[in-house]
Formats: structure tokens, sequence, C-alpha cells
């Protein structure tokens, strides 16, 4: 949290001004979220149905390149990059919010208007990060275990939840996954809403993110929880329940934001 201190306190990086937020927030974001949903729900499952799909592709690919080790962190990783791939549920509530055409055609304007540019940038970094988690959990399961291999997943699930190796593999990798998660939360939390927003380039959004989660850290770190927990129960039944749990939390970032960003 440092780290984000200081970038948030460069004199010369213009920010939007943020609120205090409390779980009531929350609370009102998500029922929005939903409401947003239920409002539009084919054209949200139309936008999001990668996901389940992605989440399938990754498991087959883990299985078939017998690497079982990066199952876990491909599929918790994978999330990191879950902001971005909602920039079109974002404009979406904007649309509706403002009473305008809600068709999925208009969905990724986005990505061809002025804040392409801004989006990139910030997706670019999501995805460097994306990267940066893969690398430090297989660094980790090769000082535990070296060049070891595990080609069956039952064996592996067996190692990990029955040795000591397998227990310090889950706890330093859940601590070092939570840190990336808390990287990712800070840079993304509201920076692509408010690039769709107001157009603002990709420094001010990050410095706009980053001031928010340092303003309410215990509000942030609440709803990275219920981010993680809802990913987590969409995963179970073969990654399908992504299809629900992405585009109501899509949606309800749009709203996190519009209660958090001062106008």
């Amino acid at each position: 949290m440092a780290g984000f201190h200081t970038v948030s306190q460069r004199p010369n990086l213009v920010r939007a001004p943020v609120r205090r937020i409390g779980l009531d927030d929350l609370r009102v974001a998500l029922r929005k979220g939903l409401d947003d949903f239920v409002a539009m729900p084919t054209h949200a499952l139309f936008l999001i149905a990668i996901y389940p799909v992605a989440g399938v592709l990754i498991a087959a690919a883990t299985f078939e390149n017998d690497v079982v080790p990066l199952m876990f962190p491909l599929a918790s990783g994978f999330a990191l990059l879950g902001p971005f791939a909602a920039v079109g549920l974002y404009e979406m509530s904007r649309r509706r919010e403002q009473g305008h055409d809600i068709g999925w055609i208009n969905a990724y304007a986005p990505l061809t208007g002025r804040p392409a540019q801004a989006i990139g940038v910030v997706a670019l970094a999501l995805a460097l990060l994306f990267v940066a988690w893969l690398i430090a959990a297989m660094a980790l399961y090769w000082t535990l275990y070296g060049e070891a291999r595990q080609d069956s997943v039952f064996g592996f699930l067996k190692e990990v939840l029955t040795t000591p190796k397998g227990w310090t593999l889950i706890v330093v990798g859940n601590l070092v996954g939570a840190a990336f998660s808390l990287i990712a939360l800070a840079i993304s939390a509201v920076s692509f809403p408010l690039i769709i927003d107001r157009g603002t380039d990709a420094g001010t959004a990050i410095a706009t993110s980053v001031a928010l989660v340092q303003q309410n850290p215990g509000t942030m770190v609440v709803w990275g929880l219920i981010v993680a927990g809802l990913l987590v129960l969409g995963m179970l039944p073969l990654f399908v329940g992504l299809a629900l749990v992405l585009p109501i939390l899509g949606h309800a970032t749009w709203h996190l934001y519009r209660r958090a960003v001062v106008s």
C-alpha cells in the first residue's frame, strides 16, 4: 500500500476526487448490478459467454500439456483480466443509466473511440500482471518440487492436501495470489468505468483507482473478497456459473464507480 500511496500523491499526476464508501455502497452496487443484468440478460450473456468457454479451454490445455500445477494459477489468475473483458458491460450500464439504446452492438463502442488507447494501456498492465502471477506461481512450485511432474489431477490434489510441501504451496501461493489481487484491484477498481465515462487518460484512471483503494482500504478489500468468492462459486460448475456471476459483477462495478468517484 505504501507504493500505491506514493503513486497517488505525485503532484504531476491528476486524478478524479473520490468519496468515502462503506458496505452499504457495496450492497447498492450489487443490487443495481443485478437489476441491470435482469433488464438485459440476453445482451450480457452474449457478451460474457467467452468466459465459460475460455475456462474450459484453460482446463483442457492444462490436462493436455501435463502441467497440472498451472491449473489453479491459470483459473484464478484469469480473473485478473476480468475488468478489461467487462468493458462492454460498463458501457451497457452507462447507456441504460442515461436512457440510451442498450443493444449489444453499441456495447464495445469505447474500444473504437477516443478512450480506446487508455483502455489498452490499462489492459496491458493487467495482462503483464497476469503473466507475472503465472511466473511467480510456477517459481513457487519449482522451489518446492523441483522438476517433479504431476500427470494426474487427483494425485496432485492428494499431494497438495496431505503433505507439508502441499500445505506450504497452499499457504504461500494464496498469500502471493492475494498480493497480485490487491495490485489488480488497485489498478482496475474503477479505472475502466472512469475512462469510458469521461475519456480520461490511463494515468489519471489508474491514479484515481489507486486513490479509491487507499482512501477506503477496508471497504475495497471486502469488495475484492466478494468478487473472489462469487468467481469461485461461478467456477465450480465447470465455469458455467461465470456466465451469470461475471455480468452481475461487471454491471455492479459500474455502479460502484458512480458511488465512489465524484461527478
